[in-house]
This record gives C-alpha cells, sequence and structure tokens, in this order.
C-alpha cells in the first residue's frame, strides 16, 4: 500500500498482508533441527529462521492443510447451540483461527511476489487463488454470523474495548457479505466474490511477469548519466536494454533529452499489460457493482467505504473537489511554466514545439523546473546517497526516535542470496519486538513496485503472550555493478523512508486481536504513519545522517543540501493534480456499473490535469491499486496526507524531530495500536485537538501560516 506521498508518480504501492506460521509449514531454529510452528510456539518468540524453500508440492499440502483446519473451527462454532455462545467458545474461538490463518497463509501466498522460482511463483499464485476462494467461504458462513450477532445481543455491555470492537467489525462484515439477506442473495455475492479475487489476483500476476523491454542507441539516451548507462545490459551490436523497470523507467523519462525516446518508453510503461488487465479490470467493475447492488448498495465505492474514515463517496468527492479548487490556479501557472521550458528547448535544438505538453513530456519538464528553479543537480546529488549508507542512517534515525535497537540475523534463511533479516528490540528492556526482511534490488519475476509486506501479526497469541511480528521491505532500488554502488535518487530515498515506516507499524504492533495488528486500520488511515515519516528526508539533520559522497563519505554540502530541501515545493500542483487525477479515475470507474477505463483515465487526465494520454495506451491495465485493495479508495494517498502532515508539524516540528518523548509517544499512540482504535481517536490523541489541513497546504506552499484553520 503508498506508500509514499506522490504514489503515482513514483508508483509505490503498499500492500500488507499479515501471515505467520504453521504446522504444515515447518521453522528451523539455531540448532538447525526442524519443528512444526506449533511446537516451536512456546519459544515462539525467541530466535527462529523461517523456512522459504518451500516446494511447489508443499505448497499444496499446506494450502489444504490450513483450510482443513480452519473450517473445522468454523464447523465447530456453527454447530453451537445459540443459547450457549460465550466469549469463549465464540470469539476467542474466532479470534484463533483467525490467528492460525492469518499466521499461515503469507508463507504460502508471499513467494509469488519474491521467489526467483517462477515454479514456485505459479504455486504460490494458484495457493493465493484458492485461499481467496476459501475466503469469501469463510466470511459467508450464515450459521457463524447468527451465533456472533447472538454474542452481539447478549454481550455488548460486558466486553472490554478491543473485544467489543472485534465483535462489532465481524457483525458489520457479516451483514456487508449479506448474510441478513436471503440465501439466493448469499450464494450469489459468494459467487461473484469468488471470481473477483480470482480476477485480481490475476491482474497483478500479469504485471508482475511481464518483463518488456525496449533497445536504444547511445545517442537515443541522450542526457542520461554514467552511473545509468553503466547499469544497462548491452546487446551484442552494443546498444543499451531498457526494461521498465523503476530503476531503468523513472530516471530516464527525467533526464533523457530525446523526446522520441521518452515516447517510446511512456508509451510502453503505460501499455503493459493493456489488452488482458483492461479485460480484467473493466469486468471487475462490473462485478464489483453487481455485488454492492445486491447488497443494497448504491455503488461499490459506497460499500468499501462505509468502514473508512470517510464513511461515504460523496464525502470522498467533496474532499477531491475541494482539493482541486486549490491547486487549480496553481496547476495553471506550473504548465505555462512547463510549456515555455518546452518551447525555449525546441527552438534551441531544432525541434518541432506542438504546443501541448504531452504525457511523455511531463517528468522531463518537471524535473527540468527543479533545475531552473531550484537548480538541484540531481546528478551531482545520487553521488551521497549510496544504498548502503542510506540504510546505516534510516535505520538509526528510526532506532533513535522509537526507543529501539536492530540487528542483523546471521545465517538466517532467505528466499535470495541478496535477502537480509534484522530483529528489533526495544533499546530499554532488551525484549524483542520484531523482525523484518530487507529484499531492496529487482530481479525477474519479482514485485516491480515499493512495499511492505506484513507476514506475522504482532498481536496476543492464545497462551495470552505476545506473538512475535514479522514483516518484509520490498522494493526495487538499482543493483550495484561494475564499480558502482547502488545509488539512490532523493526520491528513492523518500519511498525507502515511507515503506520502513510500514514495517515500524507491524512491528511495533500490541494488540489483542490479529484483525487489527499492524496496518490493519481503515484503509484511508493506513498511508499517515509512513508518509508522516518521510518528513525526514526533506531536513538536515537527518539528510547528513543518510548520506556521504560513494567514493570518499563526504558530506553533501550545504548549498547543494539547501536546493534539495527547498525544491520540495516544485511543481506542487502538477504532482498532487496528479493524485486528485488518480483519485477521480478510482471514484469514477467505482461508481458505475461499467466503464471504458482508458476513456475515464484519458478524461480526467486532459480536464483535471491538462495533459492528454498518450493515444492507444491505458494507464489503469497497470494501475495495480485497482486489483490490490485500494478499488473505490485511492483518494486515501491524499486523505492520509493531510493528517499525516499535521502530526509532523504540529509535534515533531515544535518539540524536535528528533525528540524521543515525542517518538515513543508515536509508538505507543499511533503504531502500537495498529487497528484496534478508530483513526481519529488516535490522531486526536496525540495531536491533543481535532485534525485540520493547515500544516498540508502550507507544507506545499498553497496557504500562508495565518490562514483560517479548517478542521476535517
Amino acid at each position: 500500500m503508498k506508500t509514499a506521498g506522490m504514489c503515482a508518480l513514483r508508483a509505490v504501492i503498499c500492500r500488507t498482508v499479515c501471515s505467520v506460521s504453521h504446522p504444515a509449514l515447518r521453522m528451523t531454529i539455531q540448532n538447525n533441527c526442524v519443528i512444526s510452528a506449533r511446537d516451536c510456539s512456546q519459544a515462539g518468540n525467541k530466535r527462529n529462521s523461517l523456512r522459504w524453500d518451500l516446494t511447489p508440492a508443499e505448497i499444496r499440502t499446506a494450502v489444504d492443510s490450513l483450510i482443513n483446519r480452519v473450517k473445522k473451527v468454523y464447523d465447530d462454532i456453527g454447530a453451537l447451540k445459540i443459547e450457549n455462545v460465550t466469549v469463549e467458545n465464540t470469539l476467542n474461538a474466532l479470534a484463533n483461527a483467525k490467528l492460525e490463518y492469518a499466521s499461515s497463509r503469507h508463507f504460502l501466498d508471499f513467494p509469488q511476489f519474491v521467489n526467483p522460482s517462477k515454479e514456485v511463483r505459479t504455486a504460490s499464485t494458484e495457493a493465493d487463488k484458492k485461499l481467496s476462494q476459501f475466503d469469501v467461504e469463510i466470511s459467508m458462513r450464515e450459521d457463524v454470523f447468527k451465533r456472533i450477532t447472538a454474542l452481539q445481543n447478549k454481550l455488548q455491555d460486558d466486553l472490554l474495548p478491543e473485544e467489543k470492537r472485534f465483535l462489532n467489525r465481524l457483525v458489520t462484515l457479516g451483514k456487508q457479505k449479506g448474510l441478513h439477506l436471503s440465501q439466493d442473495i448469499q450464494e450469489e455475492v459468494k459467487r461473484t466474490s469468488k471470481l473477483i479475487t480470482e480476477l485480481s489476483i490475476e491482474f497483478n500476476k500479469n504485471l508482475n511477469e511481464d518483463n518488456t523491454y525496449l533497445v536504444f542507441s547511445e545517442q537515443e539516451l541522450g542526457g542520461l548519466a554514467d552511473s545509468y548507462l553503466n547499469g544497462l545490459e548491452k546487446t551484442a551490436d552494443g546498444r543499451y536494454i531498457v526494461t521498465l523497470e523503476y530503476p531503468h523507467y523513472f530516471p530516464l523519462m527525467k533526464r533523457c533529452h530525446n523526446p522520441e525516446t521518452r515516447r517510446k518508453m511512456e508509451s510502453a510503461f503505460h501499455s503493459r499489460c493493456k489488452e488482458v488487465n483492461t479485460a480484467i479490470l473493466e469486468q471487475l467493475i462490473q462485478l464489483r457493482a453487481k455485488v454492492a447492488d445486491l447488497l443494497g448498495y448504491s455503488n461499490h465505492a459506497n460499500y468499501v467505504l462505509e468502514i473508512n474514515m470517510a464513511k461515504n463517496a460523496s464525502n470522498v468527492s467533496d474532499f477531491l473537489d475541494t482539493f482541486y479548487e486549490k491547486l487549480k490556479p496553481i496547476g495553471i501557472k506550473e504548465r505555462k511554466y512547463i510549456l515555455a521550458l518546452k518551447k525555449r528547448e525546441c527552438l534551441m535544438k531544432g525541434l518541432h514545439f506542438d504546443g501541448q505538453i504531452n504525457a511523455w513530456d511531463l517528468p522531463y519538464y518537471m524535473n527540468q523546473v527543479e533545475q531552473c528553479k531550484f537548480a538541484v543537480n540531481k546528478d551531482k546529488l545520487i553521488e551521497y546517497f549510496p544504498l548502503d549508507v542510506v540504510t546505516e542512517g534510516l535505520f538509526g534515525i528510526y532506532q533513535e526516535l522509537l526507543g529501539l535497537t536492530f540487528t542483523e540475523v546471521e545465517l538466517a534463511q532467505v528466499w535470495h542470496e541478496n535477502v537480509k533479516l534484522y530483529s528489533a528490540r526495544d533499546a530499554e528492556t532488551g525484549e524483542e519486538v520484531g523482525q523484518f526482511y530487507m529484499d531492496l534490488h529487482p530481479r525477474v519475476g519479482k514485485f516491480g513496485h515499493a512495499a511492505c509486506f506484513g507476514l506475522q501479526p504482532g498481536c496476543r497469541g492464545p497462551d495470552g503472550k505476545r506473538r512475535l511480528p514479522v514483516a518484509a521491505m520490498v522494493a526495487n532500488f538499482t543493483k550495484p555493478r561494475k564499480g558502482w554502488p547502488s545509488l539512490l535518487q532523493h526520491h528513492e530515498v523518500e519511498t525507502f523512508f515511507h515503506e520502513f515506516g510500514h514495517v515500524m507499524h507491524e512491528l511495533c504492533s500490541k494488540t489483542t486481536f490479529s484483525e487489527f495488528s499492524g496496518t490493519l486500520v481503515e484503509t484511508d488511515f493506513v498511508e499517515v504513519p509512513s508518509q508522516m515519516l518521510e518528513n525526514w528526508v526533506w531536513e538536515k539533520e537527518p539528510l547528513r545522517r543518510m548520506s556521504g559522497h560513494y567514493k570518499d563519505g563526504t558530506q553533501i554540502p550545504d548549498n547543494l543540501l539547501d536546493k534539495l530541501i527547498a525544491s520540495r515545493v516544485a511543481n506542487t500542483g502538477m504532482m498532487n493534480l496528479r493524485q486528485v487525477v488518480l483519485s477521480k479515475v478510482d471514484q469514477t470507474l467505482h461508481t458505475s456499473s461499467h466503464a471504458d477505463t482508458a476513456e475515464v483515465f484519458a478524461k480526467h487526465c486532459k480536464d483535471i490535469l491538462g495533459v492528454p494520454a498518450t493515444p492507444g495506451t491505458n494507464m489503469t491495465a497497470s494501475f495495480s491499486h485497482l486489483a490490490g485493495g485500494y478499488d473505490g479508495q485511492y483518494y486515501s494517498y491524499l486523505w492520509s496526507e493531510v493528517y499525516s502532515m499535521d502530526m509532523y508539524f504540529s509535534r515533531f516540528k515544535k518539540e524536535g524531530i528528533m525528540n524521543p518523548k515525542v517518538g515513543k509517544e508515536y509508538r505507543r499512540v499511533i503504531l502500537e495500536a495498529g487497528g484496534s482504535v478508530d483513526g481519529m481517536d488516535m490522531l486526536k490523541t496525540f495531536l491533543g485537538r481535532t485534525p485540520c489541513q493547515d500544516a498540508f497546504f502550507q507544507c506545499k506552499g498553497l496557504m500562508k501560516s495565518q490562514e483560517t484553520k479548517t478542521d476535517i
């Protein structure tokens, strides 16, 4: 799921799915003996190394075993006499089953994103499909639902706050599946929901397996730095192979002087899986609308927003319209400036000037704006962000801020030789808080975005003890090669900081139920914690700690650092309008019963951003959020950023960005609570008041500090 603030421009997606060990998936501990996770539960929070070498056959066997075990628990609950339901035999039994299911599942569905073996990835994808079908089955157990509602009526006033929240959530989710409606409607919802999950998995599998590349001569790649060219493979005749992976695509689009090269790349990038995924997405839109209608909702957006902070599509529309009106005049000014830059360059280089900003022009001239207005030398800047130095500095900042210590786990079993496992401990008590994997470089078949995957929830187990949470950060930073280390663009440093914020959200979680562990909060709150932490990469002290020249470790010169920080407001209008476009596209698609997705995207691009979509492309066919849990909810990035800016400027900026007192309060109030408390209540507790939009617009240079506050 992000994340990151300008997720669309950085093409970052943050997905969080919980999982942990189970009897069919073995675990290797320090003495190298292999035991089951259940046998290991008493030592479950001690050092262990989870198995990542499951064969396709083992994955298939484990799926069947998991389904059978969880189904038996649901059968037992469904067979209870209504008058005999209790917290222990119903609520706690469900909680334990959900924990085992969440704890087991990700070792089956996570390999599809990272495993080097295509056979294993395929088996994992098939496991995901089968488990997703089972998800639908157990979510639509009317017999279990009746016992949950009976327990709610019986004990509403005799439950602890998180127990009451869990019970109410189960009832709400049951009603969202139509379990209070006729059997015919339930069966239709079930059939349709299964198809939706299968199509969503297929959509993302197509993207993960895409390996499109283009070939260019050195002349066609004019403007790109040696560090970029040295990282490319070559053909037999000496031309360069450029893939559509992020480390190749984004630097080229920002730096290549040749407009035809940029056009070819942009067209290819937004044509990925166009035919197959366009068909899937347009079918998904129809199926989602059908389910919403069966359940009595006016559209899919209203259906999914019911348990979000925004509550309904009308509130989201008002929110986006307000943003658009605020951003519109800024966007007009920025487009005029960009068009002037393009006209000047065309005259200087003898190129045809077509009088408009094309999709392949936008990232290039936005980069020019940064250079012209802020004189940020990105060729020089990248030399100060070698990945190892950034990682060490980032770790130091997070440890100091949150009161943690990180240690690499030696000889840990991992899914690829470049992956590392770390242990996080409380700095004061020494207690292990959790573990996290780092998988930071692209490879064939790997998930193509940057994301945090929750692997084990940090909640209370059946024995009353906290389960040790585990998460993985997956990214696609440039590989080191040919005498060059992995060097990061500043926006990649920002992405790193953001995604690692999700990792900390997963690891610091201390909830009672797995249902609320880590990032399992309202969808329009999930990005708040990590978006808030992006602010550190725009401050001098953290930037100095995360940087050092790759040759001699010297610090970034003050003038370069000052220009970088000042450039934060560069292209504010266009970048945020791009977010409005994607949010509006998502809302349009999911408040409709059917749609021509390419046409909807093109219309909003032209109307809001003022830049036409490239003919023949369809960006939505590779817009993985729409099939990855953000359907009807992409507005969450802008929505969340408003809250994150308020937290940062109202607490950290005022009381000290490295103030451990504020950092530990943030860890306790926001991170440890997970989804066990409403997002708005957490914000009010941390801020000491109702949130407002001021900090967001001030940070973007769109409002002066004396303007009136607007509560949200």
